[in-house]
């Protein structure tokens, strides 16, 4: 029983990393808007080191990229790199976290979507020599940022919950041993 209450959070971690994807992939590809459709992978990762912290959002970030650069990269941890990178910041801002608080988030979810926008540029686009910059940020950067951040509206409360009734049942099992 000691086991599960360590491996849960884990392994429910690793479902909801999976099922992102799959829904990045299939549901939300469907949803595209003006060659722009919302980054769930992004939210996922940013509300991870929100809400768990720099360790929890690192790892989250490193295995959403990983399982993008597997499907869609052609450079081999470029987006694990990314998203490593952005679970990260964010979970610096595990102290400013109220539960209640919905604009900090969201604010912090549409930064790391700007960031990921920009690096994805200088990282694909500015090394092939592409210098087109301002039409990238004003029609791919910019309408998938307000995308990610409507979008998120409805996920981040989910992942707040999934995360709630995680601590809910570890607090209940450290007090059976207790």
């Amino acid at each position: 029983m000691k086991i599960w209450i360590k491996i849960r959070r884990p392994l429910i971690t690793g479902l909801l990393i999976y099922f992102f994807f799959l829904l990045q992939c299939t549901f939300f590809a469907a949803l595209e808007l003006g060659r722009v459709k919302p980054d769930i992978m992004i939210i996922l990762t940013a509300a991870i080191g929100i809400i768990r912290g720099r360790k929890e959002g690192m790892l989250t970030g490193f295995f959403s990229g990983l399982l993008i650069d597997i499907q869609f990269g052609s450079i081999l941890g470029l987006y694990a790199l990314i998203y490593l990178v952005i679970g990260y910041a964010n979970g610096y801002s595990r102290q400013l976290f109220f539960d209640e608080e919905l604009k900090l988030p969201l604010l912090l979810i549409g930064g790391s979507d700007l960031l990921y926008g920009i690096l994805v540029y200088l990282f694909q686009f500015l090394l092939r020599s592409e210098f087109q910059f301002l039409y990238f940020f004003s029609h791919i950067i910019v309408p998938q940022v307000i995308y990610t951040i409507i979008v998120a509206f409805g996920l981040y409360p989910l992942i707040l919950f999934v995360n709630r009734k995680l601590a809910a049942e570890e607090k209940r099992g450290a007090s059976k041993f207790v």
